[in-house]
């Protein structure tokens, strides 16, 4: 009696489905297989490495925040690797580093300098300025000794070993103080080698001279003890600073002027007549930075002379690029017309080459001189295309123009297509003409499909540098402001003006910069995507 209730169960039983054994095959090529396991263990262990070695770099600079955050990311990425399950963590965990390294990091770091003046003159540590500054005011003792030398190098880097005028041997760097050694060779009473250490000869003396000869060795702990230097390789002398400075007092004094210069708070010793001593230190400011591009008259009108022109840029660009690609794309939609696939592809060439290099094309054929506009199409007339403030920004709208309308006929294209005819058959049953039909019915449906990418392309051509600065340069300049910007510059070109063009940079005002570029930018999209979502109850 029993069997017969066996073979019902096994008449019963379900097989599995079609959704259930593909399930089982993708777990199982998940989590089997030495291969997977090898990999995981070899790919783990490089980035472990990586990590590890960033870490020590990171604790050795005393940079305890990174250190720690990079031996925890690393620490739950072993985990999540090597436990079962965690599935969608394991997917997840390399999208989530990139972020944090590619987009949280950067945006964090240039908030970070917003809030300091590290520039030129201010780009290290007050420890870093000091030395700095007493080592640029040294001027050789009349009556220094003269102190037998020997150059001697490990690992790259050069050492004095000296044989002072008592016989005393001392061995020295850049930024180690002479301290006594005990087991130097001596030939003749002079220390002529150490060990761990290899000894250059006359022409190895010769070859790097210039390395050698500015070496700067410090006597002792106290910089005012002055440093050794060398002018042959052979023989070193005593140099003293001009500078003396005041550990106690926190100020350098000028010992040949007698003027006394204090630590006030800007990031550098200034004197009573307000005189700075350079290079200074990195500090934090506050929102020094941000009150100064809105208030300083020097940064604040060309501030918002470029700030206008961004926006106008920016607004003429769409408008433009948007008008004429719909205007192509209704055209080349008509039935009528005959050819259009090889139409089509004459107008997306344009689209087809390099932004960055059409720009530097058309630089050259609006080149005032040579250019090919000027002496071909005007027979030789000299029209400053690219000199003259509203005809070099007349020329970047033209150029962006030939660069965008591709894309926006191309986006317009393939909206008007997916609009129904049955809905324009229907506009036309009720007498309604071709502009009532494409005011009402198809540019309302087109705005649905095309507005969240005219709000793309608003958002980077506010930041389109490559055009401005391949073609114009941001020019012509505009001489009475005291920051380096021009007529066409934009928010993004004047940033990298202020950061990095000149002889001098100002990163700290740059970033204050990026930080309002990007609040206008999120303000302006969060309006604009709000509308967008207005209009799409069209639908």
């Amino acid at each position: 009696m029993a069997t017969p209730t066996i073979d019902r169960d096994a008449a019963v039983e379900t097989p599995p489905s079609k959704k259930s054994r593909r399930a089982a095959r993708i777990a199982e090529a998940a989590g089997a297989g030495w291969k997977l396991l090898i990999f995981k263990v070899v790919a783990l262990g490089l980035i472990d490495a990586l990590a590890l070695y960033a870490a020590l770099v990171l604790f050795q600079s005393e940079q305890w925040v990174a250190a720690i955050a990079v031996l925890v990311v690393t620490g739950v990425a072993n985990w999540v690797y090597f436990s079962r399950g965690n599935l969608p963590a394991k997917y997840l965990i390399p999208g989530l580093i990139f972020l944090l390294i590619f987009q949280i990091f950067v945006a964090g770091y240039t908030a970070y300098i917003a809030f300091t003046n590290y520039g030129t003159g201010h780009n290290g540590s007050k420890e870093s300025a000091i030395n700095s500054l007493m080592l640029s005011a040294q001027e050789r003792v009349p009556d220094s000794p003269a102190y037998e030398l020997t150059i001697v190098e490990q690992l790259g880097e050069y050492s004095f070993l000296v044989t002072n005028p008592d016989g005393d041997v001392e061995l020295g760097g850049v930024d180690r103080p002479l301290e006594p050694v005990d087991n130097a060779e001596m030939d003749g009473g002079k220390a002529v080698a150490l060990p761990g250490y290899n000894t250059l000869n006359f022409s190895q003396i010769v070859a790097n001279q210039e390395a050698i000869a500015a070496i700067a060795v410090p006597i002792s702990e106290d910089p005012n003890d002055g440093s050794l230097r060398t002018p042959d390789g052979s023989v070193a002398y005593v140099y003293l600073s001009s500078l003396e400075y005041d550990e106690a007092a926190d100020t350098m004094t000028d010992t040949r002027t007698g003027t006394v210069y204090s630590d006030v708070g800007t990031g550098a010793f200034t004197s009573p007549d307000g005189e700075e001593l350079m290079p200074g230190w990195q500090i934090t400011v506050g929102f020094d930075n941000f009150v100064r591009a809105f208030t300083e008259e020097s940064i604040r009108a060309p501030f918002f002379s470029v700030l206008t022109w961004t926006f106008v840029f920016a607004f003429l660009s769409v408008f433009t690029c948007f008008a004429m690609g719909l205007f192509l794309a209704i055209v080349f939609n008509d039935p009528r017309m005959k050819s259009k696939k090889y139409y089509r592809l004459i107008m997306i060439l344009p689209y087809a080459f390099p932004g960055f290099l059409s720009a530097l094309v058309w630089a050259g054929m609006m080149n005032q001189e040579f250019g090919y506009i000027n002496v071909v199409l005007f027979n030789g007339a000299d029209i400053p295309w690219l000199t003259n403030e509203w005809l070099a920004k007349f020329s970047i709208l033209l150029v962006n123009l030939w660069l965008g309308f591709p894309y926006m006929f191309l986006i317009c294209t393939g909206a008007l297509q997916s609009i129904p005819d049955d809905v324009q058959e229907a506009a036309k049953v009720d007498g309604a003409s071709a502009w009532q039909i494409f005011k009402s019915i198809k540019l309302p449906l087109l705005f649905v499909a095309v507005a969240p990418l005219l709000i793309a392309s608003f958002a980077y051509n506010f930041n389109n540098f490559s055009l401005i600065y391949m073609l114009t340069g941001g020019g012509p300049r505009d001489v009475t402001a005291d920051v380096n910007v021009g007529a066409t510059d934009i928010l993004i070109t004047m940033v990298y003006k202020v950061a990095f063009v000149g002889s001098t940079a100002d990163y700290g005002l740059a970033s204050a910069f990026s930080i309002i570029i990007f609040l206008l930018v999120g303000t302006i999209s969060v309006i604009a995507f709000r509308r967008t979502k207005a209009l799409e109850e069209l639908n």
